[in-house]
């Protein structure tokens, strides 16, 4: 057993089942939570900073891709050099 720190809901832990690092969610308040500790199960909020940096890397490829786009428009201009 152990306790959501964001709601103080007991949550049922198989200790067998999970390791330091797993992501867990608690049924009460919905909240990400990281296995912090083993024996006994401790548990703490889960940092969103690996969310935020697929965020962040999917619009710096997005980025990429319009800036190429930008670019072949700009090459064109719109008729033949010989």
């Amino acid at each position: 057993m152990a306790i959501c720190p964001e709601c103080d809901a007991e949550i049922e832990v198989d200790e067998f089942d999970v390791n330091k690092g797993d992501q867990l969610s608690c049924s009460e308040c919905g909240s990400n939570l990281e296995v912090t500790g083993l024996s006994p199960i401790e548990l703490d909020l889960a940092s969103d900073d690996e969310d935020d940096d697929v965020k962040d890397d999917d619009l710096d490829e997005g980025d990429e891709d319009k800036d190429e786009d930008e670019e072949d428009e700009d090459e064109g201009g719109g008729g033949w050099e010989e």
